[in-house]
This record gives structure tokens, sequence and C-alpha cells, in this order.
């Protein structure tokens, strides 16, 4: 018998394998089950290369489970290992079999899986002893066993073993038996080891005894892994079907995916996959980390990001690259150059792909736009090169014509540049484009916009408005404008404004009389304004400011903008002093008041002269050559101004509470923006009744 140290710097080693080196405990099975699938690929090797003559046989791993024992076994039929190499690659874990391995089969090695010289101490983590129970393929070897009880201290002993190959037996500490449960075992090995490239065996597979009344083991070996996932295989040998199956394996509950892309690529790294488009309509969080990162075929992450590009951490699939630079753990990224290249071939790959698409079947890729334009405009808003390489192949929807909803066209930014270009140029020759975020809530928008001649987009995705200010910057001379953000005739101003025929006088009352009846509403401003809008339009028209909108938008998305956020939403309540009701309740105002005002506004025109010329008198004045009794003339004038207005406020509120066209004006515009609800809505309801009767 041997006995001996274990050779490291520190008898601490561990403790710092198990609660430092290794992030999560239960990727000890995935190095476990790795290194046998390795010593397998090893033993493949020597025979293809012919430095092993005899019969390979049963080349499967399998996992075993003692509950009474309370151990885990790891057994392959791999090359197994002599006493020396033992003392070499366990004993002195600063060396690696692997690394020796690779040197001398580099030509023939690409499939070896270990990279890392620790994988088998992650072992110590759920483990108070470890045995290994080794022999060796070479000819005359006989069979060893080594244990240690997680000190530097081990023993080497003679063992019994009829055939090549190694047991790895680990006898688990009190508070890791959650792992002697077989559904917890299983389910890590479909997680870390579902793809491996020797068959996995875990028990036998299972079928129902009507005898018995439950389900027994037959003899057939439960085989956990597919050794040939669709990945590995050439392209042109596989059909749609079979990646829509694969698919279907990786993502039971998905609906179908939209289409794929098949990486392959060996130079100047080497990286395989299958990159799917999955249909997305909403939510970009809840369908992140959908990429499994593989190594050589062993699970590695599904936190791909720096790995594959931001906006494609929306994709669903598989990348395997041996290339990708792992810590010992294999749990984060090492070098950002190597990611870079890589995350730059993927980027470049998937344009392709959908540039390829949108060329050879331009109808089909419309078909799928509204689906594929949230990762297009993720691309566009996350990556700042991708616009260039997106923009041949991203699409503007139309909303189509009010008559027929479902007529909207799809265009390229180019296309859509040159359809609007004539008709939809402001005074300063600014293009103008049109949108819409939901063509019911803003039909009557759309359709005053159509019936203007005017073009309208449908931007109703969650990432569309967002990426608006990037199309203001790469679009030249352009600017994007909803629908509703003014009254049509202001969307695209082509010549100076007409101006109200009314007098100052009678615009101010007029926006009196609704301002004061515009309903309390939380976070929600209201400033009325008056404009000749033509007899044809409607009476009250509601539009929101184009760019406090548009912040308040991107402050869900961008962070630093939380001021915005928080601002309440205002709006413009604009009344056409063109439409007979509006003219209707003017009429009204100053038949019934003009007697009780017109004292009350000369009042004011007269204190607003005598203000002036106060303010006149000492505009060249230095403050303190201001005399107390100039303060206070300016201060008594002021109050006065300020008495009356609040007076003629007041009778012009009183005026405005008890006019039933006012108020069903007000509601019938906000009824139309959705903002009419509870209290407000029932009296409306009752008031229209009122007013047919």
């Amino acid at each position: 018998m041997q006995k001996g140290n274990i050779g490291v710097t520190t008898e601490n080693i561990f403790p710092v394998i198990k609660k430092f080196l290794y992030s999560d405990h239960e990727i000890f099975l995935r190095e476990m089950v790795s290194n046998a699938v390795d010593a397998t690929q090893k033993m493949k090797s020597f025979a293809e290369k012919g430095e092993f003559k005899d019969e390979l046989g049963d080349l499967t791993v399998r996992i075993a489970l003692d509950a009474d024992k309370g151990t885990i076994t790891i057994s392959d039929h791999g090359i197994g290992m002599t006493e020396e190499e033992i003392d070499k690659y366990i004993n002195q874990i600063a060396f690696s079999g692997v690394s020796d391995f690779l040197e001398k089969y580099k030509d023939n090695a690409n499939n070896i899986i270990g990279h890392f010289g620790l994988g088998f101490y992650s072992s110590f983590m759920v483990s108070k002893k470890v045995e290994i129970v080794t022999r060796s393929y070479k000819e005359g070897a006989k069979a060893v066993k080594w244990s240690c009880d997680g000190s530097p201290a081990y023993e080497i002993d003679d063992a019994e073993r009829d055939d090549r190959g190694s047991d790895i037996i680990l006898y688990l500490d009190d508070d890791c038996k959650e792992f002697l449960d077989k559904q917890k075992i299983e389910g890590l090995l479909q997680k870390y080891c579902k793809f491996l490239p020797v068959s996995i065996a875990f028990g036998k597979k299972q079928e129902w005894s009507s005898e018995l009344k439950k389900m027994v083991d037959t003899q057939e070996d439960n085989i956990i892994n597919n050794v040939e996932p669709l990945w590995t295989k050439t392209p042109s040998t596989l059909k749609d079907e079979d990646y829509k199956t694969f698919y279907r394996n990786l993502y039971p509950m998905q609906d179908e995916p939209l289409f794929w892309i098949h990486l392959n690529v060996d130079y100047p790294f080497n990286l395989t996959g299958i990159l799917y488009f999955p249909r997305i309509k909403s939510n970009i969080d809840i369908t992140r980390n959908k990429i499994q990162l593989y190594c050589n075929q062993v699970f590695v992450t599904d936190q791909v990001e720096g790995i594959v590009p931001e906006f494609l951490t929306l994709l669903h699939g598989v990348i395997d690259s041996p290339d990708i630079p792992l810590n010992v753990s294999r749990s984060y990224l090492q070098s950002d150059r190597e990611v870079k290249k890589i995350s730059t071939y993927i980027t470049k790959k998937v344009s392709d792909r959908l540039k390829a698409i949108f060329n050879e079947d331009r109808k089909a890729y419309e078909q799928k736009w509204d689906d594929l334009k949230l990762f297009i405009n993720y691309g566009i808003l996350s990556e700042p090169d991708f616009y260039d390489r997106a923009k041949d192949f991203s699409l503007f929807k139309e909303v189509g014509d009010s008559k027929s909803p479902e007529s909207g066209k799809y265009f390229t930014f180019e296309e859509y540049q040159k359809l609007i270009e004539v008709s939809q140029k402001d005074k300063d020759g600014t293009l103008v484009y049109l949108y819409a975020t939901d063509k019911e809530e803003q039909y009557s928008y759309i359709r005053a916009a159509q019936d203007k001649g005017y073009s309208v987009l449908l931007f109703d995705g969650q990432l569309d408005v967002p990426a608006i200010q990037t199309f203001e910057q790469k679009f030249e001379k352009s600017r994007f404008t909803r629908v509703d953000a003014d009254i049509i005739d202001r969307l695209i101003p082509k010549d100076d404004a007409r101006k109200p025929e009314l007098t100052d006088t009678e615009r101010d009352n007029l926006s009196a009389l609704f301002q004061s009846q515009v309903p309390k509403m939380e976070k929600q401003e209201f400033m009325v304004e008056v404009d000749a809008l033509g007899e044809e339009a409607r009476p009250v028209i509601i539009t929101q400011n184009e760019w406090m909108r548009r912040m308040k938008e991107m402050s869900r998305y961008q962070s630093g903008m939380g001021f915005y956020g928080q601002m309440p939403d205002s709006f413009n309540l604009v009344l056409n002093s063109d439409h007979r009701l509006v003219k209707e309740v003017l009429e009204t105002l100053n038949s019934q008041l003009s007697t009780e005002l017109q004292p009350i506004e000369s009042e004011i025109k007269g204190q607003e002269a005598r203000l002036a010329a106060l303010n006149q008198m000492t505009e060249k004045k230095k403050p303190e050559e201001i005399t107390q009794e100039e303060k206070d003339d300016k201060a008594n004038t002021q109050k006065a101004i300020d008495e009356q207005k609040a007076k003629k406020e007041s009778v012009l509120s009183g005026f405005a509470a008890k006019n039933d066209i006012i108020h069903q004006l007000i509601d019938l515009a906000l009824l139309q923006n959705g903002m009419l609800k509870g209290e407000a809505l029932d009296k409306f309801l009752k008031r229209s009744i009122d007013l047919i009767k």
C-alpha cells in the first residue's frame, strides 16, 4: 500500500474547491461524467490510430446510485490509469493528463472534452470520501484503488477489476444527500449531459406492470443523451422537419420557430450550433437566456451575454465551441478578445441569413415580419453597426386604407421614402413620417391623415417607437410624428397657418370656459387652445406632444430617463372655432354674459395699461432707486388685476358648469381617447340621453 500527500501548495485546497472554485455544487456531476467521456474518447482515438488492437466493447458510461451506502458511482470503459498515472494526474493536481494527451494527439483529438485539470476535484464539493478503482488499457496493467477523505492524505492499494476503465465512487456528505434522489440526478444528467458524444446510461428503462400495478425496470439501458445532436451534422443532410423536431425537443412548450440558422465554422475558431428565431410578440425579458452554450457537447451555461450580441439573446438554440475561453469551473468567460470575434461572426451570420431569406422569398418574409421586427429593432438600438446591415431587410408596415384595414403594405426604408417624398414634406423640406401605435384607438386620427392623402405607418411593436430616434438620426432631414400629436394641418405644415377669426378676448374666454370643466385626472394635465380647423373638422380634438410622449416611452427602456417617466402626461385640448357647436357656445356666452363681463374686462384692461405705464417708468431705474411708493403702486395694481381675473374666471366657470354642450364636447373628446371612465362616463351617458330627448 502506498500512502502520501497530494501535491498541492496548501492544505486548504479542498475547502477552496468546495466553497469558491465552483459556484454551483451540482456541476460536480457534469465534471465527473465529462471525465468519463473524455477517457472513453481517448480510448476510441487510440483504436483509430492503431495503438489499441483489441475490441473496444461497450463504451457506455454508467451512473449508479446506492442509497444504503450513500454513494454515486460513475463508471467508464475508457483508458483507465496505472498507479504512476494516478500519481501524476490525481496526486499532482498541477498537471493535466488531458494537456499531455492533446499535445501527443493534437491532430486527432478535437473531440476531447477535458480542458481543466482540476475537474476531478469538484467531486469533493459533495463528498466526504472519494475512491477511484481503475485499470489501464495497457497490456499487463493491474487494477489499483485510490482513496482520499478530503484532506491532502491519500492511499493507493491493489484492487480487483476484470477490464479496463475506471469507477469513481463518491461517498456523499451528510448535507448533500439530495444527490441520492433518482429524479434529481436524472434532471442534472438531462441538463448537463444531454448531448455528450458517448452514451450515458442511468438505470434501466421502465414499463408499466399490470400484474404489479406499478412501473418496473426492463433489461434495456436508460440512455439519457443523444450522441449526435443536430448541430454536429452537415446542414445539407438535414430537412426542415429535422430542425423543427430538434426545436420541439429543446423547447417542448414553444410555438414553431420562424426560421433557423445553422452555424458551422472552423476558422479562425471552431463554432457550431443552431439558432432559432422564436415567435415573440412582446415581453423581451421572459424570452432571454434560451440559448444553451456547450463546449464539445458538454452543457456550460444558458447565460450567453457577451458571446452572443445582446439583441440575439432573444434567439433560442445551441452554440457549441471548444474555443470559448472559460475559467476552470466553466462558469464565466476569460478572454474578451476571442469572445468578440465569435460575437461578430454570429452577428454577420444572422444578418446574412435574414438578407438571404428576404431576397429569396419576400412575401414569406413579410408574413413573418410582425414577429421578426422585435429582433431587428433591438439590434438597431443595441448594436451601433447593426443598422447598416439591417437597413436592406428591415421593413415598414403601412396601416392601410381605413376602409380595408388588412390592406397595409410592407416597404423597405428606401421604398417608403420614395412613396412619401412628394406628399409628406413640410414647408421647410423635412420629410414627415406619420405613424400610429394602435389602429383602433387612433382610428379617427389615421383617417384624417389618409383623407389628406398621407400614408400612416403602424408601429405597434414593443420596440417600434424606441427605434424612431435611430431612424431620425440615420434618415436625411426626416422626423417621425404620431398621428395624434397635433391637428392634421399642423402635423405636416405646408404654409403659414390661417389666423382664427376671433378676437383675443373671445379666444381667451373660450379657453377659460373649457379649461374650467376639464376633469382632474391623476398624472394627466390638459391645456386648452383655440384654432380654426374648418367647419367639417371635429369640434374638440385631444393631441399629445410628440417629443414629450416619446421621452416618457423611452424612459421605460433606458436608464437615466426616469425623470420623464415621473412627469404627468400632458395633452392639448384643441377647440375648433369654425365648428357650429363651438360657435354656439361662444354666441351664448356673448348674449348671456356680455353685460356682466364688459365692466370686468374693461377694468382688467385699464389696470393692465396702468401696470405697463408703471413698469415703463421704473424700467431704467436701478432697484435701489425705486421708491417704496412706486413698489406699492405696482403691487396694488397687480393685485387689482388678479382680483378682476379671478372674478371673471368665476363668472365663466359658473356659466360653463351649467352648459351641457361644453361638457358633452369635452367628454366626447375624452371618450375617443379612452380617457372617460367611472363616474364621468356614467354622467356622460345620462346627459346623452337627456340631450336626445
